[in-house]
């Protein structure tokens, strides 16, 4: 019933799409657009830590823009699109759905001012996609670190030393698939998974949306 009422609300206040402002389809992500965006080749991005990490896509154009959207401007129904864009690029790579998805986290004061984190958004769409299941509580972010665009590699391990806890008693015993916006030097990826390891938990697979690197 909810639902309806809210298609209703859609149709008569015709959603546009956030890049070409057209109201045709009524989302905000129109499948001229979604058509726009460009996959990776399906291939092993890089290894971090003996673990396999992939990337679906290069961050430029309208990869960029819906990420930006979703992450910076609350754009929250962009994470849908960007989790179809992942898990049409993961399917190509294993259609099993026994993985345990489990978003990058923010520090909370970041969440509680930005009101979302917009990893966990598109893990929900994600694991709604691919059938997996969704663990936002594994890992927590207890450090507030600086942004990381601005940093060079050594300075990035060294903001991130110490700022992710792994809870495991919220381990559900599954492969873990982690997941980011964009893949750089991969350093976030590298912090977490040495805690993963840490606490015995070894079965790791890494996908992000983006990098900033064909090759």
């Amino acid at each position: 019933m909810l639902q309806n009422f809210v298609n209703l609300l859609d149709w008569i206040y015709k959603k546009k799409c956030y890049f070409c402002k057209s109201s045709k389809e009524a989302v905000k992500m129109c499948s001229a657009c979604y058509d726009t965006l460009d996959f990776l080749p399906v291939r092993l991005n890089r290894i971090i830590e003996g673990e396999k990490v992939y990337c679906a896509g290069v961050y430029s154009k309208n990869l960029q823009k819906l990420i930006r959207g979703l992450k910076y401007h609350n754009q929250k129904d962009l994470a849908f699109f960007l989790a179809k864009f992942m898990a049409e690029y993961f399917n190509k790579i294993t259609d099993k759905n026994d993985f345990e998805v489990v978003p990058v986290p923010i520090y909370p004061k970041r969440e509680k001012k930005r009101k979302y984190n917009h990893m966990n958004l598109v893990g929900e769409e994600f694991c709604k996609l691919t059938s997996n299941v969704f663990n936002k509580d594994l890992i927590q972010r207890i450090k507030d670190t600086k942004p990381q665009y601005k940093l060079k590699r050594a300075e990035r391990l060294e903001n991130l030393s110490n700022a992710f806890k792994v809870n495991k008693e919220n381990y559900k015993g599954k492969i873990i698939l982690l997941i980011d916006d964009i893949c750089t030097t991969g350093s976030t990826f590298e912090e977490i998974i040495k805690e993963l390891n840490k606490n015995g938990i070894t079965d790791i697979v890494c996908l992000a949306a983006t990098t900033p690197f064909e090759d």
